[in-house]
């Protein structure tokens, strides 16, 4: 994998770091806003920096927070796309709940399995029940015995 120089990554990261700032503070438009300046300072082709792949699903988490789902997976489907992307367990989950407010059931349900086999059913303890509610309706899910 190819590494960005120092002279984009350091400004990518402070970027970064600040749209974390600005969603830890509930300042969602600006801090995507953040996420935006930082991939354009990425070069082209995108999908081929790792860098690109936590921007893309930083702006998918706010489209997440902000209920606009069809951008939230565009953003997930380009994060997929990327380096360590793919196989990622919170981009599937996020991909797969931007598919189900979507109305894409089936898609949903094999991103959300993607998400439940790469790490397990805690990924979805923090998120709305719905989601494992319907992934149980669609596959087998072990239940793990508490210790």
């Amino acid at each position: 994998m190819k590494e960005l120089p120092d002279h984009i990554y350091g400004p990518v990261q402070q970027l970064s770091e600040q749209g974390e700032q600005l969603v830890d503070n509930d300042q969602l438009e600006k801090a995507k806003q953040k996420y935006i300046e930082a991939l354009k300072l990425l070069p082209l082709p995108h999908a081929d920096w790792e860098a690109a792949t936590w921007l893309y699903a930083a702006m998918g988490d706010v489209h997440y927070y902000l209920g606009n789902f069809e951008d939230m997976m565009k953003s997930f489907a380009n994060a997929v796309q990327c380096p360590g992307g793919l196989g990622n367990p919170f981009i599937h989950l996020r991909l797969g709940q931007a598919f189900y407010e979507l109305g894409f059931i089936e898609k949903a349900a094999d991103e959300l399995s993607r998400a439940y086999m790469g790490a397990g059913e805690e990924i979805f303890a923090e998120e709305d029940p719905k989601y494992i509610s319907f992934l149980a309706t669609k596959i087998y899910m072990k239940k793990m015995k508490a210790s």
